[in-house]
C-alpha cells in the first residue's frame, strides 16, 4: 500500500496545482483550452505510439486487453438499465453510458508508470490501445440513440473513430510492434519527451477541471451513478481478469485503469451529441473527486 501512495500522491498533487493555477486565475481559462488541445492532438498521442511500438507483445496478457474491454460492455449495459428508472430522460442516459465506459487515461498512465515503472507503463498502454476505442464506440452510439436532438447531422461513429487522433496512435504503435520495427533513436526521443510532457500537462489540466462545489451540488442522480461507475468498472474488470486467469502486475493494472475517474471529454462529446451536457460535468467533477478516496481503498482491497 505505501507503494501505492507513493505513486498516487504526486498524481494528486499535481492534479491540486492545477485546480490552483486555474482557480486563482493564474493560468487564463482560454489557455487551459489550448493545452487540453495540444495534448490530445501531439503529446498524449506521441506518448501512445512510443510505448506501443517499443512494448514486448510477444508476452503481453491479452487477457488484461480482453477483461477490460469486457467489463467495459458490462457496465455499459448497467447504464443502458438507467431508461427504464423515472425522471431519466434519453439525454442523461446517454451521458450515463458514457460516463461508465470511458476512464482518465492520464491518470492511469501516471500511477501506472510510477508504481511499476515500464512495465506498468507498457500495461497502461496495452489497456488504452483497446479501451479508447471501445469508449468511442459506445459512447458515441449511446449519445445518439438516446439523443432529443443532436446538433448537428449525426456522425457516422467509425469515421469518427478513426478520426480521433488517439486512436490513430494506437493504430500506428501497433502496427510499428507487429512489424517489428525500431523506432530511429532521433525520432524515439523526440517521442520520448513529448510523451514525458503529455503526463504533466495531462493532469494539470484534470486539476484545472475539477469543480470541488460540484459535491454540493450534487444531486442524488449524480452521486449515484458516479459511485456505479467507480466501484462497478473495477469490479467487472477484476472479475473477468479473475475468469480469464490475468493474476500479478497485469491484475493491478487492469484495477487501476478501471479505478479512474471518467474522461474529462465526456463533456464535449455530451454537448456535440445531445446528451446531458450538465449531467456529464457533474459526473466529471464529482467522479475526480470521489476517485481519491475509492482509488486507493479498491488497491488496498486488492493487495490485502
Amino acid at each position: 500500500m505505501s507503494g501505492f501512495l507513493y505513486a498516487l500522491l504526486p498524481v494528486i498533487a499535481i492534479v491540486a496545482l492545477g485546480h490552483i493555477l486555474s482557480v486563482r486565475k493564474w493560468i487564463p481559462t482560454d489557455s487551459w483550452r489550448a493545452i487540453e488541445r495540444l495534448s490530445y492532438v501531439v503529446l498524449f498521442p506521441a506518448l501512445i505510439l512510443r510505448t506501443l511500438a517499443n512494448a514486448p507483445f510477444e508476452e503481453a496478457p491479452w487477457g488484461l486487453a480482453a477483461a477490460l474491454i469486457l467489463a467495459q460492455f458490462a457496465l455499459g449495459g448497467v447504464g443502458w438499465l438507467a431508461r427504464f428508472l423515472p425522471n431519466m430522460p434519453g439525454p442523461a442516459v446517454g451521458s450515463v453510458i458514457q460516463s461508465n465506459v470511458r476512464w482518465n487515461t492520464m491518470i492511469g498512465l501516471s500511477i501506472g508508470s510510477l508504481l511499476f515503472g515500464e512495465e506498468g507503463l507498457a500495461l497502461v498502454t496495452i489497456a488504452a490501445a483497446v479501451m479508447i476505442p471501445t469508449a468511442n464506440i459506445l459512447s458515441v452510439y449511446a449519445l445518439i440513440a438516446h439523443a432529443d436532438a443532436p446538433h448537428g447531422p449525426k456522425p457516422n461513429p467509425f469515421v469518427a473513430l478513426f478520426k480521433n487522433p488517439i486512436v490513430i496512435a494506437c493504430i500506428g504503435g501497433l502496427a510499428l510492434a507487429g512489424a517489428s520495427i525500431t523506432l530511429p533513436r532521433l525520432l524515439d526521443d523526440s517521442l520520448r519527451i513529448l510523451g514525458d510532457a503529455a503526463l504533466a500537462l495531462g493532469l494539470l489540466s484534470a486539476g484545472a477541471g475539477v469543480d470541488l462545489s460540484a459535491l454540493r451540488r450534487a444531486g442524488p442522480r449524480t452521486l449515484s451513478w458516479s459511485l456505479v461507475r467507480l466501484l462497478g468498472l473495477p469490479a467487472f474488470a477484476v472479475g473477468f481478469c479473475i475468469l480469464l486467469g490475468v493474476t500479478g502486475t497485469p491484475l493491478v493494472i487492469a484495477l487501476i485503469c478501471a479505478a479512474t475517474p471518467t474522461a474529462t471529454s465526456s463533456y464535449i462529446l455530451a454537448k456535440e451529441l445531445g446528451g446531458d451536457a450538465a449531467l456529464s460535468a457533474n459526473l466529471i467533477a464529482v467522479e475526480t473527486v470521489l476517485a481519491m478516496i475509492t482509488l486507493p481503498t479498491l488497491y488496498l482491497l486488492l493487495t490485502l
